[in-house]
């Protein structure tokens, strides 16, 4: 699931990846949502506010949307720095996973213990760039199959790969594979209701539990992170020996 084959990755494999990495990334908005009343990767949403702010002259409005607009798309293009400059190892995506899973239990902890209204911009902008990384990483990982916090984009996703599907039935054209739009279609409505999944949970979890459910959200992320890491290098290590057998 969250390692890139030289083959190419089943729709299966996609759905696993959809399953973690989109219903994570509804829960953490929905917590940032209760916690902050602020969603730190409803980046059209957010991108659209500047306007307002802009027309209102509210400077302070103005600057925190663009930093965290500006947080998302550096939090983006780093992991795809850390993807290029690890391509040779093959669990270079349960890498990045694991570096995201302890910066959000690192901003979990200092939640937990020094809480205040002050700090919520800093931490929303943080947030947002957890976000870019962690979508960053999806979309990289299944050749732009699994966006896990593009909500917009994947729906548009799913009318395309619906209309396609449809279309297989009446179209002439046999290069149409009804079978792989079907399976795509699948694919993206996995993903969203993983994210609207993980949202309502995260309202849930985020009132009863407040940022310690934040906080297992990041252990959660370690754990599936260290997992894959663990399992491929058993599965390389078997390899090398069967080869020497």
């Amino acid at each position: 699931m969250l390692i890139k084959k030289k083959k190419a990755r089943s729709h299966t494999e996609d759905r696993y990846l959809a399953l973690v990495l989109a219903t994570a990334a509804g829960i953490l908005n929905a917590m940032a949502l209760g916690a902050f009343g602020f969603l730190p990767s409803h980046m059209s949403g957010n991108a659209s506010q500047i306007s307002s702010e802009v027309a209102s002259s509210d400077t302070y409005g103005f600057l925190f949307l663009a930093a965290l607009l500006l947080a998302f798309v550096i939090g983006g293009g780093l992991a795809r720095v850390a993807v290029i400059a690890g391509q040779k190892f093959r669990t270079i995506f349960c890498l990045i996973l694991l570096a995201e899973g302890v910066a959000l239990t690192a901003v979990s902890v200092f939640e937990i213990l020094f809480y205040s209204v002050r700090f919520n911009g800093e931490i929303l902008i943080t947030l947002g760039f957890l976000m870019g990384v962690h979508n960053s990483t999806s979309t990289q990982l299944s050749n732009g199959r699994v966006r896990s916090t593009h909500v917009t984009g994947t729906l548009t996703d799913v009318g395309i790969a619906l209309g396609s599907f449809l279309s297989s039935f009446v179209s002439r054209d046999k290069g149409l594979d009804r079978r792989f739009f079907q399976k795509q279609l699948h694919t993206h409505l996995t993903t969203i209701f993983s994210f609207l999944s993980g949202c309502l949970a995260g309202l849930v979890l985020f009132d009863l539990f407040g940022f310690h459910a934040m906080l297992a959200l990041g252990v959660f992320l370690i754990v599936v992170a260290l997992s894959a890491i663990v399992m491929t290098v058993r599965m390389a290590s078997k390899l090398m020996v069967a080869r020497k057998a």
